[in-house]
């Protein structure tokens, strides 16, 4: 009740300050403001294991891999996620939101057995699809801003909600080569020009020779979200309060103001690393 009477008052008062007495200085309440922002509807968080995905190689790479006796797993990134969204038929409200992801997998190849390895980037792709809710919207949306390809059309747009893809830095797990011959090695979808750019060429579609496969895990959380108007709560403008440096091309001024580090000649006691080993035990687990 206390709320709805600030904003009530607020409201009546326009850019009257409503000061709570506890409360001085810029943490003052100002005014209730209408903003329009983009409002989380539905949302999951999933942890998958993306267990012997297939990778792909441009023809220089796949020239090194088939002469590979065994790879190992170096490092994995996440190029690029292309979200599709659709409306999920006989079910209002509930959209299906499929991503496909582009992982950059980097492999140190060994050719023969105790030799120096040789680093080949490769690509995998997985797809996933989840159905959250994302509430109904039954108005276009037109705005001075282009939102279409169709210059006929600049202005207008569909009122369908959007969908976001957060990805922490994929964790690779294992690989391995194989050789087989007459798979099917196309791509579980085709691999946009751009990304084929950045490895230099095309990836080879391979009938027969090594293969390599690697295990993936990922952490994702995706949402849908809808452009709505809320009224909240503000309480001053977000002035910077600290002054900008000007940098300086002298590097040893640069370095005089860097902290010394101290904890880099002073290796961390076990309780700092392990704060469940009590310093008066000896660590031992049974």
């Amino acid at each position: 009740m206390a709320d709805s009477n600030i904003y009530s008052n607020s409201s009546k008062n326009g850019n009257n300050a409503i000061k709570d007495p506890q409360i001085g200085g810029s943490s003052c309440f100002k005014e209730a403001v209408c903003i329009d922002a983009y409002r989380v509807y539905d949302s999951c968080a999933d942890k998958d294991c993306l267990q012997d995905l297939r990778v792909y190689f441009t023809e220089s790479g796949q020239h090194v891999i088939d002469q590979a006796c065994s790879v190992r797993i170096d490092d994995v990134s996440v190029i690029t996620v292309y979200v599709n969204l659709e409306p999920v038929p006989f079910n209002k409200g509930f959209y299906s939101v499929e991503m496909t992801f582009f992982f950059e997998v980097n492999l140190e190849v060994f050719l023969a057995p105790a030799s120096s390895p040789v680093n080949v980037s490769g690509l995998s792709v997985y797809s996933k699809k989840v159905i959250l809710f994302g509430s109904e919207g039954n108005v276009k949306i037109f705005s001075s801003s282009p939102c279409s390809e169709d210059s006929d059309l600049t202005n207008a747009s569909c009122n369908l909600p959007k969908a976001t893809v957060q990805v922490a830095e994929p964790i690779g797990l294992s690989a391995k080569v194989q050789y087989k011959s007459g798979e099917n090695t196309d791509p579980s979808c085709p691999i946009p020009e751009s990304i084929c750019r950045k490895y230099g060429g095309d990836f080879s579609i391979v009938k027969s020779g090594n293969f390599v496969y690697v295990t993936i895990g990922i952490f994702t959380i995706v949402q849908i979200e809808r452009s709505v108007q809320m009224l909240i709560p503000t309480y001053d403008f977000c002035v910077p309060e600290k002054e900008c440096i000007t940098s300086s091309d002298d590097p040893c001024e640069l370095f005089s103001k860097l902290e010394f580090p101290t904890e880099e000649f002073f290796p961390p006691r076990v309780t700092e690393l392990r704060p469940d080993v009590s310093s008066s035990g000896c660590g031992c687990r049974s």
